[in-house]
């Protein structure tokens, strides 16, 4: 096999395998972005679910991290990780495409809805974890920082179109065929990852020990790191509270504020103009902050601007949604730029996945018990009252992160592999933190630092 000359240093847009893995996402992201508002809008509309079917619908789709994150982290250091990249691709293809087929044959359910969740989302979880572990043999350890920018650019590229697409998709074609078009990305996902030719290092042939003992070393890893950690409890705290946002939120835009799916569509792609800017922006303000106190403004910023959703009502009102949730976002991806290439830099090759794996489990298994409150206290307490205990929650949530600014940014014990040397940081000129600039819908639901249901941290 012919093999290509190497990619220019600093410069992945001359790095050839990372643009077929840049092209597949970023197409598949917009047809995520599609999905994320149409399968609520399938069973609100088409459905008539009521407030907590749909909170369990969310819940599903994450129930998967709770029973699979850890195993999959143990499993993903085993295997190479592309053929599961693709294997996690095509199965989303099918898992959604039943979505369409069933509702033209007029068989389509609620319970059939929570099993493409739970389905879908045990696709995702192998996806994600294998996803970022995969960059760093992808891009190397150098260009970690440049390649999640770009990945990243990516997504709020597609939470700012995707969203309108979606929701005129759902308004004129209904949302059962709008879910086909990301049912379509995950196959040209799939395609471009396939074709990239840059080859993987086996995972080391040494005898393995037990997955339990596997699994051990991910979590001693995650939780004796004072970084890791303060990320990791705080992320937990806060997604519960974001996941109760999530899971009503749709629901209380079209029934309480009465918008159409078209217009749904246009809110969330006008609020994700944050998301944009955060992510253009995050180098120099992170520069300019240090990265420790960085992390923690952008941390307290989100839960201030989630202060404003809950205000949101017809006519004029409509800005407080638009503008709260742009925020969000924009403090959000901020925030995922700095952690994510900060947690990959010091963990060492043959922990990522279990790394990736211990943290994305402890802070995604409590987005089911999120959505699962959002749905009962939506249907108790009301929509509106809703939004504000969960604002209010996702805020109070930040003192958890304030550990990190009494310790050093600096590799835990054993975080560098044999061999390999960190890459060199930038030095805030405010406080001499180390800082790595620059880097993961509807938009922000259920993240913060965590990721999306799709990609991301």
């Amino acid at each position: 096999m012919a093999t290509e000359s190497p990619p220019r240093a600093g410069l992945l847009r001359h790095h050839a395998d990372f643009r077929r893995l840049w092209l597949g996402e970023g197409i598949s992201l917009v047809g995520t972005q599609v999905s994320l508002l149409a399968l609520p809008l399938v069973a609100v509309t088409d459905l008539h679910a009521s407030t907590f079917e749909v909170a369990v619908l969310t819940a599903t789709e994450m129930v998967a991290f709770l029973f699979l994150g850890l195993p999959a982290g143990a499993w993903s250091d085993r295997m190479r990780r592309r053929p599961v990249l693709i294997v996690g691709d095509l199965g989303r293809v099918v898992i959604l495409a039943s979505v369409p087929l069933a509702a033209l044959a007029h068989v389509l359910t609620i319970w059939q809805l929570y099993v493409v969740g739970l389905a879908a989302g045990v696709c995702t979880v192998f996806f994600d974890i294998a996803y970022q572990s995969y960059l760093p043999a992808l891009v190397g350890r150098d260009r970690l920082v440049e390649g999640n920018a770009k990945l990243e650019t990516n997504r709020t590229v597609a939470g700012a179109v995707g969203p309108t697409v979606g929701g005129f998709l759902v308004q004129g074609l209904t949302a059962p065929i709008a879910v086909a078009v990301d049912a379509l990305s995950f196959a040209w996902s799939a395609a471009w990852i396939a074709a990239i030719r840059t080859p993987e290092a086996a995972p080391r042939p040494a005898a393995r020990p037990r997955l339990r003992t596997e699994i051990g070393e991910g979590l001693r890893f995650v939780f004796g790191h004072p970084i890791l950690r303060a990320i990791t409890l705080c992320g937990a705290t806060a997604v519960v509270f974001y996941g109760a946002q999530g899971a009503i939120v749709i629901v209380f835009l079209v029934r309480e504020v009465q918008l159409s799916p078209g217009a749904i569509g246009v809110l969330f792609s006008i609020s994700s103009a944050g998301t944009i800017l955060g992510a253009l922006s995050a180098a120099w303000l992170t520069r300019a902050l240090g990265q420790r106190r960085a992390m923690v403004v952008y941390v307290v910023g989100a839960g201030l601007a989630g202060l404003l959703i809950p205000l949101t009502a017809g006519g004029w009102r409509l800005a407080f949604f638009a503008l709260g949730a742009g925020l969000v976002g924009y403090f959000i991806v901020a925030y995922n730029i700095l952690q994510v290439s900060l947690r990959q830099t010091v963990c060492p090759d043959h922990l990522l996945g279990r790394m990736n794996a211990t943290m994305r489990t402890t802070m995604w298994s409590t987005t089911p018990l999120g959505a699962v409150l959002g749905g009962l206290l939506g249907s108790s307490l009301g929509l509106r009252p809703t939004l504000w205990i969960a604002a209010v929650g996702a805020l109070l949530a930040s003192p958890l992160l304030l550990p990190i600014m009494r310790e050093p940014l600096e590799p835990a014990a054993g975080g560098t592999p044999a061999g390999r040397e960190m890459p060199e940081p930038q030095v805030a000129p405010d406080d001499g933190e180390l800082v790595h600039p620059g880097h993961h819908a509807a938009g922000s639901w259920g993240k913060l630092g965590w990721c999306d249901s799709r990609r991301g941290t």
